[in-house]
């Protein structure tokens, strides 16, 4: 592979100062932080996903039917507003598709991303509380005001080195990653909160420190590189694709019918697995769930989903981490 040189951005000495109240203007889309709640997407100036490459090749290591190219972000709140659709399309179709996951490099720095309705990080906590209820997901946006983040390549880079580390397990991992910077208002580019989420998630956080500080950070460098090659400027961004080369593509967190008719464009015969039919089957599949999430996986409301959850937890079945914008509910 070619090797791609990139500048060096000094991320552990940035500070902010003070904590104005936020003021976001809901129209501004020239910052990347802000992300579209219409289109479900946070977008880098400029972006057009119709110049996403239409010259897909089939992936070498795919051993599935199709491939899924999913570019991401850990601070990316449309990719947490994606997060009920993600996993029911794992849930339906997750034999018949290869998912690869792809670190997008959001927020280099402060001093890359200062312009627009988006220039500091107090910016950010007021849009994150504002595109919560559109997605119908916890978000809170109190850490860009208590302690907020210089850059979301830390996590992303700690990512590719739990990706080193064992693939299954690295998906919990961004998962916790998602919940504690979203819903728990705690910094991810700290490592004391990263070698939480990597004990969480079953790995080995001194390995994973060593590996953050080696051969991560290249893998992460080769996940930019590949979504500029495509023309990627905004997430999520979910590139399908099959073993003829064809692609469909769905561009931020959209309706899961629009994920399901890309599958079955590329392969018309593709059948559905069936979805498990209780809460009680869901958390057998994993530990969290937001009442969204649960909502979109049963095919009930979004009402009746949170009503579920919060009777199991008054059961002491579940417990919950409470926002003024939803909830995470966990298994004991």
């Amino acid at each position: 592979m070619q090797r791609f040189a990139f500048a060096t951005l000094v991320l552990s000495t940035l500070t902010f100062q003070g904590c104005a109240q936020p003021t976001t203007d809901m129209t501004n889309t020239t910052n990347p932080l802000f992300c579209d709640p219409d289109t479900g997407v946070c977008a880098v100036p400029g972006m057009d996903p119709e110049a996403i490459a239409t010259d897909l090749k089939p992936q070498a290591t795919a051993t599935k039917p199709i491939t899924l190219l999913y570019f991401t972000d850990p601070i990316c709140s449309s990719c947490w507003g994606a997060e009920p659709q993600l996993r029911r399309l794992k849930a339906e179709y997750g034999d018949a598709i290869d998912i690869q996951y792809h670190m997008g490099g959001l927020l280099p720095s402060w001093d890359v991303y200062n312009s627009g309705g988006i220039g500091k990080p107090s910016d950010v906590a007021g849009h994150w509380d504002e595109v919560s209820p559109h997605y119908r997901m916890p978000i809170i946006g109190d850490v860009w005001l208590e302690d907020p983040l210089p850059s979301s390549y830390p996590p992303s880079i700690a990512f590719k080195a739990a990706q080193l580390q064992d693939p299954a397990k690295a998906l919990i991992f961004l998962r916790r990653l998602r919940e504690q910077v979203l819903v728990e208002k705690r910094n991810i580019t700290k490592w004391p909160v990263i070698a939480e989420a990597a004990a969480f998630a079953g790995l080995d956080a001194a390995r994973l420190q060593s590996d953050y500080s080696g051969a991560a950070n290249a893998l992460f460098q080769a996940d930019l590189t590949l979504a500029r090659s495509l023309g990627v400027r905004g997430f999520p961004t979910f590139i399908f694709s099959n073993e003829a080369g064809e692609r469909q593509v769905v561009y931020g967190a959209r309706p899961y019918a629009q994920f399901e008719a890309a599958v079955k464009a590329l392969k018309p015969d593709v059948k559905p697995a069936a979805v498990p039919a209780s809460l009680g089957d869901l958390i057998k599949e994993h530990a969290a769930w937001c009442a969204e999430e649960v909502a979109v996986m049963l095919g009930i409301t979004h009402e009746a989903a949170e009503g579920m959850l919060k009777a199991a937890e008054a059961n002491g079945e579940l417990r919950a981490v409470h926002t003024r914008n939803g909830s995470v509910w966990n298994a004991r």
